[in-house]
């Protein structure tokens, strides 16, 4: 069975994407640490971050540069922190997290909640701001 991330990848359930390309695909994290919180996935899936080709682990990680350079754009923070912990979903990917503290990227914070409307907002927000 693909993963929720393929799903999205596929369009077989809706995600709130702010960038994509061949490879690469970046949406926002529905259960988000922070403002702004988005993950970047492969569109090949594979598990285990550190078991994608060397040459599409670089792409990936110029890839969140580009969205991370859009969030810090529209989402006040100090930086944009980097999380890779592959243990949630069977899919390589990593957390693009908007930063004040190093506290911010505690994965045992309770999510934020945003109405499907403020995700939109945010998305399209973000989505102008990436070259």
């Amino acid at each position: 069975m693909a993963t929720i991330f393929t799903q999205i990848i596929n369009r077989q359930i809706p995600a709130y994407i702010v960038a994509e390309d061949e490879n690469f695909i970046a949406f926002l994290d529905i259960r988000p640490l922070a403002k702004g919180h988005t993950l970047v996935v492969p569109k090949v899936e594979i598990d285990y971050v550190f078991d994608l080709e060397e040459t599409l682990l670089s792409k990936m990680l110029l890839f969140a540069k580009h969205v991370a350079k859009g969030i810090q754009q529209v989402v006040p923070c100090l930086r944009i922190g980097m999380a890779i912990v592959g243990l949630e979903v069977p899919h390589a990917h990593l957390h693009l997290i908007p930063l004040n503290s190093a506290y911010d990227i505690d994965f045992k914070k309770k999510p934020l909640a945003y109405t499907e409307e403020a995700f939109t907002a945010l998305a399209q927000a973000i989505k102008s701001h990436i070259s």
